[in-house]
């Protein structure tokens, strides 16, 4: 294992993030969303023997775990910016080299055949030079398969806080892939509205997924950070869950009602010429 980043290392801003995915002790439990949509992305991979595999923003390694399950490589690189998981993510496979740090800084070393991420992109920086950065790492007919989200995702949180990480649109995503002259684009997205029970049931789901509404992970659509805290007050809190059950209420399966949250799945897939 390479030498852990330790926070200081860090931007103020994903020293943040990972101390919030540090805290989300129960994150498998809840993140069933995400789940699903490793198991997707399992589905769209190509071969199931590689010469190397690079995952990106490995998490607690629900990805890594299919991907140990399900293929075969001659050298994997499984990269994760909170040490905190590096005892875990080696566990479920310990031929791994682990790459602990920031992955828009750090070196993932070149000539893969497989760059995978699940659910890891949104929190960088720049999420659209990803692309770039995954073209220079591919092998000649390498794969690139990962998935973030769109800009509606978590909608009802932005329409009544304000708060939310800046989702590049589609149509971004598309003229990234082919500035780096990526080939058989594929982008895809899913949509799931997912019931509660009450508005406040909605921001213990994200708290207990790593995201929570008073982080300073803002960003205006200029890229730049917004650092201006969100601070819940007690009056602040009534007034969201009014709104929510306002505008953003129905019923659940049983007929009961519920207030919903919206997750919409962007899936890229793309190979190197």
């Amino acid at each position: 294992m390479e030498h852990p980043t330790t926070l200081n290392d860090l931007s103020a801003r994903k020293q943040s993030i990972a101390r919030h995915f540090a805290k989300a002790n129960d994150y498998d439990q809840h993140a069933h969303i995400q789940q699903h949509i490793c198991q997707y992305l399992l589905t769209q991979i190509a071969h199931q023997h590689q010469d190397s595999v690079l995952e990106v923003g490995a998490g607690t390694g629900q990805m890594t775990q299919l991907l140990a399950a399900n293929l075969q490589s001659k050298r994997w690189i499984i990269n994760e910016l909170c040490v905190q998981q590096a005892k875990n993510l080696q566990s479920i496979l310990p031929m791994a080299q682990l790459r602990i740090g920031d992955a828009e800084t750090i070196d993932l070393e070149n000539n893969h055949s497989l760059i995978v991420s699940a659910n890891a992109v949104q929190w960088f920086d720049e999420p659209l030079r990803f692309i770039s950065q995954s073209s220079a790492r591919l092998q000649a007919g390498g794969q690139l398969l990962f998935s973030t989200f769109t800009p509606d995702n978590f909608l009802q949180i932005k329409a009544l806080t304000g708060q939310g990480l800046a989702y590049p649109s589609v149509a971004a995503w598309r003229s990234a892939l082919n500035d780096a002259k990526l080939e058989q684009i594929q982008l895809s997205t899913q949509r799931f509205d997912i019931p509660f029970a009450r508005p406040y049931d909605v921001l213990k789901h994200m708290k207990m997924t790593g995201v929570s509404t008073n982080q300073t992970q803002r960003r205006s659509t200029a890229g730049n950070q917004d650092t201006a805290p969100f601070v819940w007050t007690k009056a602040r809190l009534q007034q969201f869950e009014q709104a929510y059950w306002q505008q953003f209420s129905g019923q659940d399966k049983e007929g009961q009602p519920c207030v919903y949250l919206t997750y919409e799945v962007l899936i890229i897939d793309a190979y190197r010429s």
